[in-house]
């Protein structure tokens, strides 16, 4: 091999890493995003729409995967067939087409029979498109091995020019329906499955035009005896790869981002809390779940809700209702809205009964049932009420400078 030659190759071969390393990039993120879907596997199995959505990210991951040279390369090598990649990208693709059409007539919904009989009818349909790209490149004489330009180097090869034409046309026609399906719905919804829709609609148009309107570009342009086979080569991939990356995005961002946002309020709301549970945290009997930091904050708030209530039970034969009227009393003249007023009182009244148990005084005689506003509202709203009254009044502060938590007598 001459200096000339090895040139090339190391220049070809340098060009199919990067593009390798940008395929794989894609197909981590689109694995990444099946993976949240599926993250309860027992409720996803049950449901279809859940399932479909999975089964269509985790077939287009492995398209990328499939269409990686690095990968080609190496199933070529494995079964000693070349190109024999192939045939498996363009199965993959045209499965991962069909799980796009069934994902869409899941979500769509209907009649179970009516949705039943339409993908079964899709399934029908790619799998007889996936039998006749195996069977097209079985008749093709395609002996020569390409990693990066194969649709345009056998563009005009008989049976190959065929089966590449048929895998871009059976892409190309569930690309336009999610287009078209896309566009419909986003006009009927609101709010986040509109931004989802959205953004697959923007994923999908990317996948017909930066995708494959390039390789349709490219391979006519070989069949007028015309070289464009740089917009297969080096346009197609990425724009292959960020259509991926926004179609995965609308697919999860619906899904997700409710929990990511009830999580986030979650943790809020357990911080806010910490006032109140300085105060109470020594009197509470609630068992402790072992500490482990990938705990999600909803877990973390509901334990610190369930052993604050129980710290208010603890706590209830303590209260002094002569506490709670004074300061009442003192924030209603101060001008408060009667709610205002209550919190300030009861917040009084909850860091004297602290006090009291800690230093392990006998209840008051003015004790008696009352229900705080905290336990009478479901949800932590009332007790992050409790919490932030606390921390305003001097009492609370005291009370969480204190060791233990506890209200220094001083502060009674």
């Amino acid at each position: 091999m001459n200096r000339e030659d090895r040139g090339g190759r190391v220049r070809a071969e340098g060009g199919s890493s990067v593009v390798s390393l940008v395929v794989y990039l894609a197909a981590l993120v689109f694995g990444m995003s099946s993976v949240l879907l599926l993250r309860r596997p027992r409720t996803a199995v049950r449901n279809p729409l859940t399932l479909s959505t999975c089964v269509a990210i985790a077939l287009g991951a492995l398209v990328f995967v499939c269409a990686a040279p690095a990968t080609l390369s190496a199933v070529n090598e494995l079964t000693g067939i070349p190109n024999f990649g192939a045939p498996l990208t363009y199965g993959m693709l045209s499965a991962y087409s069909c799980a796009v059409v069934v994902l869409l007539i899941n979500w769509r919904g209907g009649p179970r029979e009516r949705v039943r009989r339409m993908v079964l009818c899709s399934v029908a349909a790619y799998g007889a498109l996936v039998v006749a790209v195996v069977v097209l490149f079985a008749l093709a004489d395609a002996d020569t091995e390409r990693l990066t330009d194969l649709d345009t180097y056998y563009a005009t090869t008989p049976f190959m020019r065929e089966m590449i034409l048929l895998y871009l046309v059976g892409h190309s026609a569930a690309m336009l329906v999610m287009c078209a399906v896309c566009v419909k719905w986003a006009r009927e919804v609101t709010g986040l499955l509109r931004i989802g829709l959205r953004l697959i609609l923007w994923g999908a148009l990317l996948d017909v035009l930066g995708f494959q309107l390039t390789k349709y570009t490219a391979v006519v342009a070989r069949w007028r005896g015309h070289d464009l086979d740089f917009l297969s080569t080096t346009l197609a991939p990425p724009m292959a790869s960020l259509a991926a990356l926004l179609c995965s995005a609308g697919f999860v961002l619906p899904r997700l981002l409710p929990a990511v946002l009830a999580q986030w309020r979650g943790l809020g709301d357990y911080r806010r809390l910490d006032p109140l549970w300085s105060l109470v945290k020594s009197v509470s009997t609630a068992p402790k779940p072992p500490a482990a930091w990938w705990q999600l904050p909803q877990a973390r708030l509901q334990w610190r809700e369930v052993s604050i209530h129980d710290a208010l039970l603890a706590l209830a034969p303590y209260f002094d209702h002569r506490v709670r009227e004074r300061v009442r009393d003192t924030a209603l003249g101060a001008g408060r809205s009667p709610h205002e007023a209550r919190l300030a009182a009861e917040a009084a009244m909850l860091a004297d009964a602290a006090r009291r148990a800690a230093a392990r005084e006998e209840p008051p005689e003015t004790a008696g049932t009352y229900r705080l506003h905290a336990t009478e509202v479901s949800g932590t709203g009332g007790l992050v009420e409790l919490a932030q009254a606390l921390g305003r009044s001097p009492a609370g502060a005291a009370s969480n400078a204190a060791p233990g938590g506890a209200v220094p007598p001083s502060m009674a």
